[in-house]
């Protein structure tokens, strides 16, 4: 049995789908962000970045929240939420994910939490402007590219598709949120409605009424 350490529409988000569609047993182990529970020495030794989530598959505990991604699809082939080698696909995959976590992750880091970017609180407010501009550019690059798609990479469903809707979710108060946009709202709509989908927001609490 897997042990997926989380906080409800944390980083934890994506491996959690991944594992509702996967449809095997694990254990959900709830790490509490609002006590810091993530710096505790339990925790730290599981995972000495002191970051949500770690997957502990077997006894042996693998932390980043795209890893676990990889991780969990690579070992259960059958699900083919990843493309297998020698796949045209496979690169795109990586390709996806990647930007998805080094580049959208990353800037809306930045975004929410504008203190840990500058020495100078005054600052703040600036950041997130930029920030803000700076991430709905990328969330139309993406309605782009998924103009006539149901899904980021191929034509099935892959581990990209999950983490897209995470960050999703997360970026849903800016200005111009991804479901406005035109392609990026009716793929979303459309994984909105994965019964995984469905299980993973009712254990976070999360309401998919926008996506209706």
């Amino acid at each position: 049995m897997y042990q997926l350490y989380y906080f409800p529409i944390n980083a934890s988000m994506a491996p959690h789908f991944i594992l509702e569609e996967l449809e095997v047993d694990f254990e959900l182990v709830k790490v509490d962000r609002n006590s810091n529970a993530q710096k505790s020495k339990e925790y730290l030794a599981l995972n000495p970045a002191g970051r949500i989530p770690t997957l502990v598959d077997n006894g042996q505990p693998i932390f980043e929240s795209p890893a676990i991604c990889i991780h969990l699809s690579e070992t259960n082939p059958s699900s083919n939420l990843i493309p297998e080698i020698g796949s045209p696909d496979r690169a795109l995959f990586f390709q996806w994910l990647m930007y998805l976590t080094n580049t959208i992750q990353a800037e809306l880091m930045v975004y929410f939490y504008p203190e840990k970017h500058t020495t100078d609180s005054k600052d703040a407010a600036c950041i997130i402007q930029a920030q803000e501009e700076r991430i709905t550019e990328m969330f139309g690059l993406l309605d782009k590219e998924l103009e006539g798609k149901d899904y980021l990479v191929g034509d099935s469903l892959s581990a990209c598709d999950f983490f897209l809707f995470m960050l999703a979710v997360w970026a849903d108060e800016l200005k111009r949120p991804p479901l406005s946009f035109k392609n990026l709202s009716g793929y979303l709509k459309k994984l909105a409605k994965r019964d995984s989908v469905v299980r993973v927001c009712k254990k976070e609490g999360l309401s998919l009424a926008d996506y209706e």
